[in-house]
């Protein structure tokens, strides 16, 4: 590591967060912080970091697209066949993270996965514009390939094989709903003594407790 790297810091002022002022249950404020975040970063306030676990124990994260929430769960779409979709399978629990640097904000989500419904999945995959259904069947996801041309040679066979008809959705390809026991809000403080509150779903008593963590 530089020692240019090393001194890169940044001091935070956020707004208090506090569990005494918070909702009973996580999902009105992570509403809220969501909400703020779509305002402020635009088209990045839907990213979120989902960290996932092969076979042997080993995590493998990457970004995705939160694409829908309720006290159900966190949803978001894939192939099925990719990489996540192929450790969900064998694993199914993953974890969340949400950074909104613009409000000094990070949301940590933990929980079991499931696949969504099909009506669900249809659903959403028709409200995708058209280039977007056809990279469903395009991409192999995770699946090694010789070049870029490979890609551009099977886009050329759907768009060829569709014409200008409706796109089905792949058998393949829908979403996944990550039901969570554990959410975490943190929220940047001066000289590193950070706010945190964890929320943890209790399932004998239906409720969430929420905690205060030291930073």
């Amino acid at each position: 590591m530089t020692s240019e790297i090393g001194d890169v810091r940044r001091d935070y002022h956020g707004e208090a967060l506090d569990p005494t002022t918070t909702p009973e249950a996580p999902f009105p404020l992570f509403s809220e912080w969501l909400n703020a975040a779509l305002e402020s970063d635009g088209n990045d306030g839907n990213v979120m970091t989902l960290a996932t676990a092969d076979s042997s124990g080993m995590p493998h994260a990457r970004i995705v697209l939160l694409k829908g929430f309720d006290e159900a769960g966190f949803v978001f779409y894939t192939s099925y066949q990719s990489q996540k979709g192929s450790e969900l399978a064998n694993m199914p629990h993953a974890a969340l993270v949400f950074w909104w640097p613009t409000q000094q904000r990070q949301v940590r989500i933990e929980g079991g996965v499931e696949q969504i419904s099909a009506e669900q999945s249809d659903h959403y995959f028709h409200s995708r514009p058209r280039a977007s259904q056809l990279g469903a069947w395009i991409s192999q996801q995770s699946v090694e390939i010789p070049d870029r041309q490979w890609l551009e040679d099977r886009r050329l066979r759907f768009e060829k094989a569709y014409g200008h008809e409706e796109v089905e959705r792949p058998a393949h390809w829908g979403g996944y709903r990550i039901r969570p026991v554990m959410i975490e809000f943190w929220q940047g403080q001066p000289s590193r003594l950070h706010d945190r509150v964890r929320y943890r779903w209790f399932e004998r008593e239906q409720r969430w407790q929420k905690v205060r963590l030291a930073p």
